[in-house]
């Protein structure tokens, strides 16, 4: 066993599962809602797709070579409103997606314990993986839960539905 393959694969079937659980609850909004806010400080999920895109490509493009935090990032940006229309939301969501997951395939295990640096902090790759493993899946669940609180009880639920749990159990076992 390649524990080194083992790790990447993990770490990609984890952020797919992430990237898949928040494209179905996207899926059941309209897209006025993309700009809804529970209140003026939370962000709305355009901020966070425009946010986790601009996140992803920064840090995953060249990411053996060069700082994860590019010059011409504007992180700041990411979190105004820019009133981009769904297709253009999808499209960021889908490049930085195809960032981060195109350079985690590359990835090779003589990779894994090399120094990458992200603000100058440097960090070892498989912590700069696991870093990134907790960061994208917390903006996931925001996702969710946003969709989640617009759709309320239209809301098609993306894991086994409360009371279900039993009835799952049982398919599980067979």
């Amino acid at each position: 066993m390649n524990l080194a393959a083992t790790f990447l694969d993990s770490a990609i079937k984890r952020v797919n599962a992430y990237r898949e659980l928040s494209e179905r609850a996207m899926s059941q909004l309209d897209d006025e809602d993309f700009y809804y806010r529970p209140n003026p400080q939370s962000n709305n999920i355009a901020v966070i797709i425009q946010h986790l895109s601009g996140n992803m490509i920064s840090r995953w493009t060249n990411f053996l070579t060069d700082d994860g935090e590019k010059p011409g990032r504007s992180r700041d940006s990411e979190f105004q409103d820019q009133h981009y229309s769904r297709q253009q939301l999808m499209q960021m969501w889908n490049a930085g997606w195809g960032c981060f997951l195109s350079s985690l395939r590359s990835l090779k295990e003589e990779d894994l314990l090399k120094t990458i640096y992200i603000r100058t902090e440097p960090l070892i790759v498989i912590d700069a993986i696991n870093r990134q493993l907790s960061h994208y899946p917390n903006h996931a669940g925001q996702i969710i839960y946003i969709a989640k609180m617009i759709k309320g009880g239209q809301w098609k639920s993306l894991s086994i539905p409360v009371g279900g749990s039993e009835e799952f159990n049982k398919k599980m076992r067979m």
